[in-house]
């Protein structure tokens, strides 16, 4: 690494002002800065700084994917070998699956970045490392047999209309990954749901499917028949057809609390979206007859994108209230507004998606709403005083 900084300060003056590539002076620093920690720091005002930027926190975050990352790899290829009725052994089965998830991820990544990368030089400035964790997350929310140019379409349109059109990173007023996601799901359903697109080589009309296997998800066959032959066990570990990240409620446990422990994401908004979901669970219980509101409230936990939204999707510092007591209440209404979507309307069986970028559109709001609460509270007491 020592011989890498040495030349990177070498090359250095070329892409400062007045050298012959100055034009490219954002895309060297997004390359130096991917490398190396910046050494920009604040030296004057009255802000405190602690050891936290945003290198630091995608990088937080990045590592709080990789278990649900590897599992959906190996649950990619076990599903496959699953339906040819073939059983080659855990290591057959996770690099099959690594080499249908990593081109996904590749063009994500190649197609966002190039946006990124495009924008910055327009406006000369930074390149922002917001995408790298956005990257990840879109190849993580899909099916694993959804083609590739749609992904790269739904990637650049994501960063486009989600990010650059309202001024770059940290100024997108929804989550650029679910906004992906909304994309692909409204513009190519057939690729977006049904009951097979989970399972890699299932749409292959070569491929020899063994009899009776099924490539629908649990929460498909709840919502389709009120009942699923997949365990509570299978559910929470992830042995069940699904997006590439979203099957493995334990993975997704283990990144909430890497996020929790590195203070990235707010527990206040993971703790009021589950409190959300089963409260309105508990009522659709209560009141719903048929057979898919009668699914206990505690079961929709582990079903479907609702344990991988809440913690990586809903916790967006961007995109979320920044409050505290709002966070409380933007939690509170994403859990609520899951069960909602999912049970009582029939056209959306998961109900994630549009929960979260509902909140993400009422975050403004619910903040404006509690500042606003606190400074008549304020004001009050001054006057009594």
């Amino acid at each position: 690494m020592k011989a890498l900084r040495k030349y990177l300060d070498k090359i250095k003056p070329n892409f400062q002002e007045g050298g012959k590539f100055s034009k490219l002076k954002s895309t060297f620093g997004a390359f130096e800065s991917f490398f190396f920690v910046p050494d920009k720091v604040t030296t004057k005002g009255a802000h405190i700084r602690d050891n936290m930027d945003m290198k630091r926190n995608m990088t937080a975050v990045i590592i709080a994917l990789l278990p649900a990352l590897f599992f959906g790899m190996w649950n990619t290829g076990s599903f496959h070998y699953q339906s040819l009725g073939e059983n080659p052994g855990f290591w057959s089965e996770f690099f099959y699956g690594l080499g249908q998830v990593f081109p996904i991820i590749v063009v994500s990544y190649v197609s966002g970045l190039f946006l990124e990368f495009l924008f910055a030089q327009i406006r000369k400035e930074e390149v922002n490392e917001g995408f790298l964790v956005t990257g990840l997350l879109i190849p993580m929310i899909v099916p694993v047999d959804v083609p590739l140019w749609m992904v790269a379409v739904a990637t650049m349109f994501a960063v486009l209309i989600g990010k650059e059109v309202f001024g770059g990173t940290g100024m997108n007023i929804v989550n650029p990954a679910l906004l992906a996601r909304a994309f692909l799901f409204f513009a190519y359903p057939s690729k977006m749901s049904g009951d097979k697109v989970w399972i890699a080589g299932m749409g292959d009309p070569e491929t020899k499917i063994v009899d009776g296997f099924s490539g629908a998800t649990p929460l498909a066959d709840l919502a389709n028949t009120g009942s699923t032959h997949y365990s509570i066990a299978d559910q929470f570990f992830g042995f069940i057809p699904g997006a590439i990240g979203e099957t493995s409620t334990l993975c997704i446990l283990i990144g909430a609390v890497i996020l929790i422990w590195t203070g990235v994401a707010s527990w206040k908004i993971m703790i009021s979206g589950v409190a959300g979901l089963l409260l309105t669970g508990l009522l659709i219980n209560a009141c719903g007859e048929s057979a898919y509101t009668q699914v206990p409230f505690w079961q929709h936990l582990i079903l479907g994108g609702f344990a991988f939204g809440i913690v990586f999707m809903a916790t967006d510092p961007v995109t979320a209230a920044q409050t505290e007591t709002g966070k409380w209440i933007y939690g509170f209404l994403i859990g609520a507004m899951v069960l909602l979507v999912r049970v009582i309307n029939p056209a959306f069986p998961e109900g994630v998606m549009l929960a979260i970028l509902f909140g993400n559109i009422c975050a403004p709001l619910i903040d404006h709403i509690i500042i606003r609460q606190n400074i008549k509270r304020r004001l009050k007491r001054a006057k009594t005083n």
